[in-house]
């Protein structure tokens, strides 16, 4: 693919009119440096990968400066995996990142069940590679852009077209033992914490109880151990829990009262009532001018 095309469908760079002598990096508009890429040894076409040091103004933990090469014009063809692998001749990568969009990260999207996955984008992708010295940047920005990179070797092989499709459907189904496993022990884990809750809440209603009660819950110390003679202090704060919750009681038995005794003054002005309009009902009726309507 030339310069001059759309490069991963999102940036559109000019075309270069330096020549470039054989065995140099080609560097086109943009800061941008030429990687050639062949799928196999013997293939004709080849590929151009634009790759520049990560620079953005906010610095992440995750993307380093330093130490990332920006990739644009990322075939569909070339995984994360298969990335990782060419870029590696230039030195140790930390790790590969291929996105839809440049400035997007992992962060940014809901996690998901590693059993069940969106199906991927296909087309052209930007790509982020953390290398562990920063020395490797400077080695793959000048690599030759005349000596291609071979995708697809016999170590490596590379699946495309209907073997590809056919082994992301297969990879799309997973496994039902190992599914049923994650299930069985994330039940596990959650009637551990109901029954954990479920005594936590039935300990927290007897303590409250018994402080209702006034009852103290002593429980045997140590083998040894003296008991200690309750201090003034302990005791007047013991009066004074016993003396709220007394109110406490009250109060509400007066609630209690009060409820009931307006209940029963509503049910008497209801009878009152009632009374009332069956006497002029009737008195109505006598008179024959009842009009119900």
């Amino acid at each position: 693919m030339a310069a001059g095309n759309f490069v991963s469908g999102h940036i559109k760079m000019a075309p270069s009119t330096k020549k470039h002598a054989s065995g140099r990096a080609c560097v086109v508009p943009g800061g941008f440096t030429e990687i050639s890429l062949k799928f196999t040894s013997d293939s004709v076409a080849t590929h151009k990968l634009y790759v520049k040091e990560h620079k953005v103004r906010a610095q992440t933990s995750h993307r380093p400066m330093d130490r990332t090469l920006f990739l644009l014009n990322v075939p569909p063809y070339c995984s994360e995996v298969v990335i990782k692998e060419l870029f590696s001749q230039f030195g140790s990568v930390q790790w590969v990142d291929l996105r839809d969009h440049p400035g997007s990260s992992p962060e940014s999207g809901p996690k998901l069940s590693r059993f069940f996955k969106p199906a991927e984008k296909q087309g052209f992708k930007v790509g982020y590679v953390v290398f562990q010295n920063a020395a490797s940047v400077s080695a793959a920005k000048s690599h030759p852009h005349d000596t291609p990179l071979l995708v697809c070797t016999e170590q490596r092989t590379v699946k495309t077209g209907v073997q590809k499709w056919i082994e992301q459907y297969t990879q799309s189904f997973c496994a039902p033992d190992k599914l049923q496993q994650v299930v069985d022990s994330f039940m596990e884990d959650y009637d551990k914490r109901k029954a954990e809750e479920a005594d936590r809440q039935k300990e927290e209603a007897k303590q409250q109880e018994e402080e209702e009660e006034g009852w103290v819950k002593v429980s045997r110390g140590p083998k040894g151990t003296k008991a200690r003679p309750h201090s003034e202090a302990a005791n007047k704060r013991t009066l004074a829990k016993e003396s709220r919750n007394r109110k406490r009681k009250e109060l509400m038995n007066f609630y209690t009262w009060q409820h009931k005794n307006m209940q029963k003054d509503q049910i008497a002005d209801l009878r009152k009532k009632f009374e009332e309009d069956k006497q002029r009902i009737a008195l109505l009726r006598a008179q024959r001018k009842f009009r119900p309507y």
